[in-house]
């Protein structure tokens, strides 16, 4: 299996730095969401993110299903996406490894 290297690094780095916060964080994951939540400004902020994880999680899905894959096969790549949002998809990245999928020749 081919692994692409940049989503790589960036999927280690930010995984990284997300449990260095988790760790020191004075309060937990969904109490910081609902903190987020009650101030429109920030609301707006975190809408605009999950609808593009949601447009990530479609592409994936186009893409999964392009090369032959499954939906079971994306299920953890859309749980990391709805939990640290560009987990999901950069881990799909890492394992897509960046090839093309195998297409015939068009006939015609």
């Amino acid at each position: 299996m081919k692994v692409s290297p940049l989503p790589l690094i960036v999927l280690c780095l930010f995984m990284g730095f997300t449990f260095w916060v988790m760790a020191g964080a004075e309060q937990s994951l969904l109490a910081f969401g609902a903190q987020l939540m009650s101030s429109p400004d920030t609301a707006q902020v975190v809408i605009d993110l999950y609808i593009l994880a949601a447009l990530a999680c479609i592409w994936m899905y186009h893409d999964a299903k392009q090369r032959g894959k499954g939906l079971g096969y994306l299920i953890p790549f859309f749980v990391l996406t709805a939990v640290f949002v560009s987990a999901g998809p950069l881990l799909y990245l890492v394992l897509r490894g960046g090839r093309e999928p195998e297409t015939e020749p068009a006939k015609l």
